[in-house]
């Protein structure tokens, strides 16, 4: 049996949740998401909880039940509030820059790097080495910043490059003289 879809998802004070055809469709103060529905899953919306049930219990099925439930306690966490993701650059001369809504990126290239930040995506300076991505959408924001994170993945002899402020790189040893 599913552990995660039997979880009762609570509704935080200040968030609409309503379920439209396949969708289920979530407003609060942070923006407006939608999760997707499957047929094989029922979606039960009390006052302040949202129950998710599963119809015809087989492997496949138990499987949507757990994903369908955390998408839409995502979404809902998302609209409350909110995700974010705290990154750094490591290296001599590597730092960042925010203009307007665009991250200008020196990492040792030949050019600076500069990424168009969407809409649904703000990112906070903490000097010029550490930035904060937040966003309510889960998905989106792991896309993002996992994007940025590709434009100079941190290389594992001096570590140097952007990174997650919570990963850890693996060293190696350099050559032997």
């Amino acid at each position: 049996m599913s552990r995660v879809g039997q979880a009762i998802i609570n509704i935080p004070n200040g968030v609409e949740v309503k379920k439209v055809d396949n969708k289920f469709l979530v407003k609060g103060s942070k923006g407006e998401l939608t999760a997707p529905l499957d047929e094989m899953v029922e979606v039960t919306i009390n006052e302040d909880e949202i129950k998710v049930e599963l119809k015809d219990k087989n492997a496949k099925n138990k499987a949507l039940w757990g994903t369908t439930r955390a998408l839409i306690n995502n979404a809902v966490q998302g609209v409350s509030v909110g995700f974010e993701k705290e990154m750094e650059i490591v290296g001599v001369g590597y730092r960042g820059a925010l203009q307007g809504k665009k991250l200008t990126l020196n990492l040792g290239l030949s050019h600076p790097v500069e990424i168009e930040v969407p809409d649904y995506i703000s990112i906070k300076m903490d000097g010029n080495t550490k930035f904060i991505i937040s966003s309510p959408d889960k998905q989106k924001l792991g896309e993002f910043a996992a994007m940025v994170r590709s434009k100079r993945p941190p290389e594992p002899f001096k570590g140097k490059g952007i990174r997650y402020s919570n990963e850890f790189i693996l060293r190696k040893e350099g050559k032997k003289k």
